[in-house]
Order: structure tokens, then sequence, then C-alpha cells
């Protein structure tokens, strides 16, 4: 009779058992789940319609904003990949996203290095476009920025954002302090944008306002486009 009772004791303890494993292996599963959701070849929904409307304003996409993450989506994000010095997969993982400037519960943590750089780069940039062009249309601004990247990538001028800040008389801004003032939330979405990619500038490596500019040199570069007050040039 006890060894009956004893069997029975084990066959339910051996029962609750296996019930609380299978749910643990459900909860692991599905949290593992949850975070490989990202948005991929054949994906659909909100998050790839964010992507393909900000690559589309960047000029990386020219297909239509629907949500699907088709053949000219997957290209629009390995060439925003490249261009940022991600891995190039095609993949809009944690990383692409937050280059992006899209949350996502995906979203994986960063080196602490790599965050801290690139989040000084963008207040940097802030701070010279606020002080160069507040009052600008927000173009503009991401005109201004953009104005600054070019540079980092020519080889006439340093490789880098403070680099090209700072070089000697390069900014009516940082020449009269005006790069100190505290830049506000435009200024902030322009720094961003122009770093992920978007140039309204058209490439250009100068920017300069006919109605006070002074330097002969500066009216004989070629235009190519004139935003606000700025007329930006190559």
């Amino acid at each position: 009779m006890l060894k009956n009772k004893n069997k029975k004791k084990f066959k339910i303890i051996s029962i609750i058992a296996f019930i609380l494993t299978a749910i643990i292996l459900f909860i692991i599963l599905f949290q593992n789940n949850t975070v490989e959701a990202l948005s991929k070849y054949g994906s659909r929904g909100d998050e790839v319609t964010q992507i393909q409307t900000k690559l589309k304003r960047w000029g990386y996409y020219n297909g239509n904003v629907d949500g699907i993450f088709g053949s000219k989506t997957l290209e629009a994000v390995k060439y925003f990949q490249r261009k940022n010095g991600l891995t190039v997969d095609g993949i809009a993982g944690p990383a692409t996203l937050k280059a992006m400037g899209i949350n996502s519960s995906s979203s994986g943590t960063s080196t602490g290095s790599n965050s801290s750089s690139n989040s000084s780069n963008i207040n940097l940039l802030a701070h010279l476009i606020y002080g160069e062009a507040r009052g600008e249309p927000y173009t503009g601004q991401v005109a201004v920025g953009a104005v600054v990247m070019n540079r980092v990538k020519s080889s006439a001028f340093p490789n880098s954002i403070s680099g090209v800040i700072y070089q000697s008389g390069a900014f009516v801004a940082v020449n009269d302090g005006q790069i100190n003032l505290n830049p506000d939330a435009n200024a902030k979405k322009a720094a961003q944008d122009a770093m992920n990619g978007w140039d309204p500038s058209y490439g250009a490596i100068y920017y300069f306002n006919p109605a006070t500019a002074t330097n002969k040199w500066i009216w004989s570069r070629p235009a190519t486009v004139t935003i606000g007050k700025h007329r930006f040039c190559k």
C-alpha cells in the first residue's frame, strides 16, 4: 500500500516537473523568437514602413513605401549599411535600426565606445548646424551637416567630423564662438539625418550666403542648390 502511494507521488511529481520544464522551454523559445524578429526580406509591417520612409528620404531607396520588405528594400538596406560602416547583410537588425534612428524591442546593445563616439559626433555636428544655420529651413540645416560629411569623405579635407569642423577658418560659427550655443531639437535631428546619409546639398563641400559673401573665390564655385539663405556648391 505504501509502495503504491509512493508511486503515485512520484508520478505526480514527475508530471509537475514535466509541465514546469515545458513552460520554461516555451518561455525561452518565445524570448529567442522575439529577439530574432528582425525586419528582413519578406517581412511586412510598420517597422518596414519606417525603414522605407527613412531610406527614401535619405536617397537610398526609390521604391514604394508599402511596408513590404522586397528586393528594392533589401538593396537599399545594404546600401545604407555599406555607407555607414555596418555589416552588409540586408537585415535591419539592432545596429542598423539604431543607425536609422528607429526604436525596436529587438534592439541590442552596442559597444560603449562606438555608442559614445557616435553620440559625440552627432552632438558636435548639431552644435555646428545650430551655430551656422538656425532659422534656416530644416532641409537647409541638414544640408549644412551634409557639407561636413562630404568634406570628411573628400581627400582635400580632414577625415573626421571634428577635424573638418575645427579646421582653421572653415566655419564662421567656430570663429565667432556660436558653435558653443546649445543646439535645439531640430539641429540634433538634422545632424542625425546628415550622418545617416541624407544629402540635400547634392554633394556640396561649400556653402555661403550670397547676400553677405565678400570672398570672390567662393562665387566661382559651381552651385548645386540654394536652400533658404545659403547657396551650396562644389
